[in-house]
């Protein structure tokens, strides 16, 4: 029996933010699924689990808050409208499940956005929520041994922890080893420790329906309106910012890819999809974008869509390097 004299078991969900969006992009991106992780579907999956964890029927395991933090760009530091919809597009997935939101700002050292205080304040947060709500359980979903003294805390209260973590490692798109894996720390002082990587790979193997609705299966809307291929006139250099131009992927790799533009070839990731899917782009394809600036203040390209292979005329030559095609029309941004 719980702290309320009820058999109902009243669990708190806390998200590191940052960390989700890793898993999810790895699952989206590395991982054979080649989807996101659905957060309806992943409390879905929580209810069943704590349930299972407490030998309660699942309708007596209810999520009675869930709370997300991270770090966020200002209006002002993310400049282009593709950031910002993504930014946006979280807080509608977030707000139509009910999950409150917690960002601070991001900053810049060094060169380098950081993530400042972020743990600190969800650990305060639940703790506090832990005590005036009552939680019987508290769902982590982190990986920083940063939240010991939390769990530490919540187990003096009698608040049980079920901690979800992953164990895995990829070569990103720099061709530099990326690893995520939960602090042992952690393992070692909450209740209940998941590996979420085990379960997802066993029950994407047998084609369990909770694992299987753990995923989003319909595809990510886009940030902009579809837009008409343009007949290319010859190759130029990269124009200015809002410059629509065609040419082809040099390189794909984790998310990430170059359109061939000299002098420097742009840069861009699956967030500046403006149709179809990224997983779908391969190396030497056509692609039409629009020239933009990334937080660096520097070219990359935005709105970026698979097209046919323009029909070249007698005589069009294009070498390796200058096989693109660019052209002025402001009428269409």
């Amino acid at each position: 029996m719980n702290q309320m004299n009820s058999p109902l078991i009243r669990i708190g969900v806390f998200y590191d933010g940052n960390y989700f969006l890793k898993i999810s992009d790895y699952y989206y991106f590395q991982h054979d699924r080649k989807a996101r992780i659905s957060m309806e579907g992943l409390h879905e999956f929580i209810r069943h689990q704590v349930a299972e964890e407490e030998d309660v029927d699942v309708r007596l395991s209810q999520i009675t808050d869930s709370h997300f933090f991270r770090g966020r760009l200002s209006a002002t530091e993310a400049r282009d409208k593709d950031r910002l919809f993504h930014d946006r597009l979280l807080d509608d997935i977030l707000m139509n499940l009910g999950v409150s939101t917690h960002y601070m700002p991001l900053k810049t050292r060094d060169g380098r956005l950081q993530e400042k205080g972020i743990d600190v304040w969800l650990a305060l947060e639940a703790l506090e929520l832990a005590m005036h709500k009552s939680f019987d359980v508290i769902v982590l979903i982190a990986g920083d041994s940063d939240y010991v003294p939390l769990i530490k805390k919540l187990n003096t209260i009698g608040t049980r922890v079920m901690l979800l973590n992953w164990d895995f490692k990829y070569v990103d798109f720099k061709g530099e080893n990326r690893v995520t894996r939960a602090s042992q720390m952690l393992l070692e002082h909450v209740t209940y420790p998941i590996q979420m990587h085990e379960l997802i790979d066993q029950g994407l193997s047998t084609e369990d329906e909770l694992i299987e609705n753990m995923f989003v299966n319909t595809p990510e809307p886009v940030a902009f309106p579809t837009v008409k291929p343009v007949r290319p006139t010859g190759p130029t250099a990269a124009g200015p910012v809002g410059t629509v131009g065609i040419s082809t992927i040099k390189n794909l790799k984790n998310g990430f890819g170059f359109v061939v533009m000299p002098p420097n070839n742009l840069f861009f990731s699956y967030a500046d999809m403006a149709e179809g899917d990224f997983n779908d782009l391969h190396e030497g394809d056509w692609v039409e974008f629009t020239v933009g600036r990334n937080h660096r203040d520097e070219d990359c390209a935005r709105q970026v869509r698979k097209v046919e292979a323009p029909e070249m005329e007698e005589g069009d030559e294009y070498g390796d390097e200058a096989e693109h095609q660019s052209v002025n029309s402001p009428e269409r941004l």
